[in-house]
């Protein structure tokens, strides 16, 4: 056997085997999707894709009526404020960034509201500090919460409260709406978290600094190797979160018991062809630990940056 046909043979496995793992995707019952300020809007303007919004909303709509629970945790509040308030720049002060999303939060949620109501559809606002899972009730409260809005057919849109809160305007504790995407997604039992990225999947360097980076189609294992792989920052000034949050998202996602996908938020369409088994963008499979308390990480975490 030549060493060519060896590594065709090995290479057909390999995809037949991602073919296998993928196709269990569209059995999901549960689903939670994260979208970042960067696929919500123009990267020329600031401002809101309303149409990628539009089609992202209809998707949702159709996953709901399909009958899976639904969650979108979506940033933008931020981004959203300070273009109504007219800074060009991102805030730096917490007190700026803070104003900036007083006032985009509500004029988000109006644009989803808007748009929801277009397929019939109710959605919610639920907005997530640190604290709240910290503290034993108010964490209860909020999965009751969740737990009764999907019983109502009601699909909660998420952020963190940044009117608030100061966790994600550091990018520390919760980090950004990665980490609390799949926080989320342990609190009320999903069993898919997929992260919409402004690139397509997990490479094994930046590819937008290195042209030979690979593109990793599933993860089995999360080790150091990969770890090293990620990068912290992205190139953006919209968004906040890397490579290295979006690991630590999957993480804790796949202890949790649920799957989680990185697939490009350039065309939100490819959450659909990543629920139908198409090869699209990084899967990372789920290995629940039987030990896993997602208390354990948060304070970890915050004493850490204590």
């Amino acid at each position: 056997m030549t060493s060519k046909l060896k590594y065709d043979i090995e290479y057909y496995i390999l995809l037949e085997e991602d073919k296998l793992k993928r196709k269990v995707l569209s059995d999901k019952k549960k689903v939670v999707i994260k979208i970042g300020s960067a696929s919500l809007a123009h990267s020329e303007t600031g401002r809101l894709d309303l149409a990628k919004m539009e089609r992202l909303v209809r998707i949702l709509a159709n996953l709901r009526n399909q009958g899976k629970d639904v969650i979108l945790v979506s940033s933008g509040a931020i981004a959203v404020g300070r273009n109504a308030l007219g800074f060009s720049d991102k805030p730096t002060e917490i007190s700026m960034k803070q104003a900036c999303a007083a006032v985009g939060q509500a004029r988000l949620m109006m644009v989803y509201q808007k748009l929801f109501a277009e397929y019939n559809q109710v959605a919610a606002q639920i907005l997530i500090t640190k604290d709240t899972m910290l503290n034993d009730i108010s964490r209860k409260n909020a999965q009751n919460t969740f737990n009764e809005l999907f019983r109502m057919g009601v699909i909660p849109i998420v952020n963190e409260n940044d009117t608030v809160s100061t966790d994600e305007l550091d990018t520390s504790v919760f980090g950004e709406n990665d980490t609390l995407s799949a926080i989320v997604t342990a609190l009320v039992g999903g069993d898919l978290l997929i992260l919409l990225s402004d690139i397509d999947g997990f490479y094994t360097d930046d590819p937008h600094m290195n042209k030979k980076a690979t593109l990793i189609s599933c993860v089995d294992e999360i080790n150091d190797e990969l770890l090293n792989m990620a990068k912290s920052s992205t190139g953006c000034n919209l968004g906040t979160g890397g490579m290295a949050t979006k690991l630590s998202a999957a993480k804790i996602a796949n202890a949790s018991g649920a799957d989680m996908a990185i697939i490009s938020g350039e065309d939100v369409r490819n959450i659909n062809r990543l629920i139908d088994g198409k090869g699209i963008g990084t899967l990372f499979l789920a290995h629940k630990a039987k030990d896993f308390n997602i208390m354990d990480y948060i304070r970890t975490k915050t004493k850490q940056y204590s």
